[in-house]
């Protein structure tokens, strides 16, 4: 996806972006020669359900999932995946403290005999 996709999804009405997902969900279904009823009980909704969702009304998210799980398209998650990340701040302040090269002295306790307590 480039920038100027992403530009378009903003520039769009929520209704607009509900008949794209409606589009999507209706070019899976044709193109897997599968019915709206046929569909619609694999998913456990209704047939009306799901003609309201393919038309970009309003509809429940568990519907939504169900088609899309039913439809084998589960795999449009991954951009809902959140993944830790860290700050080029908090990198940057790791790398500081992280060992240049060894001393060659061992940090056991045994060779720390005379502690100065």
């Amino acid at each position: 996806m480039n920038d100027k996709s992403y530009e378009n999804w903003v520039a769009m009405s929520d209704q607009a972006l509900s008949q794209t997902i409606g589009k999507f969900i209706q070019h899976h279904r044709l193109a897997k020669n599968i019915s709206q009823s046929q569909l619609s009980e694999s998913a456990g909704i209704s047939r009306s359900t799901l003609s309201l969702l393919e038309r970009g009304e309003a509809v429940n998210l568990n519907t939504l999932i169900k088609v899309i799980r039913v439809l084998d398209l589960l795999y449009i998650m991954d951009v809902f995946k959140v993944e830790d990340e860290i700050s080029p701040l908090a990198y940057a302040k790791l790398k500081k403290n992280q060992r240049k090269k060894a001393s060659g002295k061992s940090d056991s306790v045994e060779d720390k005999e005379d502690l100065g307590w």
